[in-house]
């Protein structure tokens, strides 16, 4: 794919990212957000970033298996995404849900687990989003890479958040649990495997210089 091609399914992707968004728009001003809006909103942007998440993950091992090596230029805009819905998500609660009141947020964190799980999501994203441009990537380096495992550990905690939130009907959030299982041990699959095809400095302790330099 060149470079034209990429910018046009760019477009195509920043405005299909949207739709989510222009649907609920829609809703509110044609009052078809049911009885209980709030709780629509929040879903959908929650199940939203859950599903954004999960795809700028998959984009890596989709990448390596099909060869498709012009797939890494959608993932930044992918994640993006992924955190501007966890932006909405997490204004509706405290916006919405809350009215801005932080004691009650507070007393929440503390007494309900999920939202405990489901604020430490957001909070881990803050820094990828913030570390996403080239030139945090120049910056960090090799730490760039560890850093942005945080988005695993932020996808775990968003599951969490969702099964602790519906207790009953599971489904949903297993099937994403599923898939983001899935996704891990691929990761870690991968790790492990270049990490036996080029050992640490730590590993080779021990070795002569002949063996070490061959």
């Amino acid at each position: 794919m060149n470079s034209k091609q990429l910018r046009i399914l760019k477009i195509f992707i920043f405005l299909a990212a949207l739709i989510p968004l222009g649907r609920l728009v829609w809703k509110f001003y044609h009052d078809a957000l049911g009885a209980n809006p709030v709780e629509v909103i929040t879903h959908s942007t929650g199940d939203w970033t859950m599903i954004l998440i999960l795809t700028t993950l998959s984009i890596t091992p989709l990448r390596k298996l099909t060869k498709q090596y012009w797939l890494i230029g959608i993932r930044r805009m992918i994640g993006l995404f992924a955190f501007f819905y966890g932006c909405l998500h997490f204004t509706t609660y405290i916006w919405l849900d809350k009215s801005f009141d932080v004691h009650e947020m507070i007393k929440d964190v503390y007494k309900r687990p999920f939202i405990t799980a489901g604020f430490t999501a957001f909070v881990l994203m803050i820094p990828l989003a913030l570390t996403s441009t080239k030139g945090w990537i120049r910056r960090l380096g090799k730490n760039w890479q560890r850093l942005h495992w945080l988005i695993y550990i932020s996808g775990i905690a968003a599951v969490i958040h969702y099964i602790w939130l519906v207790k009953a009907d599971l489904r949903e959030p297993l099937r994403y649990g599923s898939i983001l299982s899935v996704l891990l041990i691929y990761r870690v699959v991968v790790w492990l495997r270049n990490s036996r095809k080029n050992p640490t400095p730590v590993a080779l302790r021990g070795r002569s210089p002949e063996v070490t330099e061959s």
